[in-house]
């Protein structure tokens, strides 16, 4: 398994949190240090924030969604259940753009 980013997977987040739909952020690397995947949970809850990217209707979600990025976490790569889909190119360059601007790293 070699998710890339884009990619939207169901994850095992934990007891509590369930099997959740997840957006994969971390850059793809094909001989990575450690078997983990930074991501970004998808959700139904919009809260109309600075830290969310609505996401288009995607025939891989039953509702509409959007990218959390405030709970951008990591994995470990085995709790990747299965891929739903790919988001497309201009998705994941605003996920891409609202992680950036989440951890202050615009000029």
């Amino acid at each position: 398994m070699n998710p890339k980013p884009g990619e939207a997977w169901l994850a095992d987040l934990g007891l509590a949190a369930k099997v959740r739909p997840v957006v994969i952020v971390s850059r793809e690397d094909p001989d990575p240090p450690c078997a983990l995947v930074v991501y970004v949970p998808l959700t139904t809850q919009n809260r109309h924030s600075l830290y969310e990217v609505e996401l288009p209707k995607l025939r891989f979600l039953k509702q509409r969604s959007v990218a959390n990025v405030q709970g951008i976490s990591a994995l470990p790569q085995v709790r990747l259940e299965r891929k739903l889909g790919d988001l497309p190119d201009e998705v994941l360059a605003a996920i891409q753009e609202t992680i950036r601007y989440t951890l202050d790293l615009n000029d």
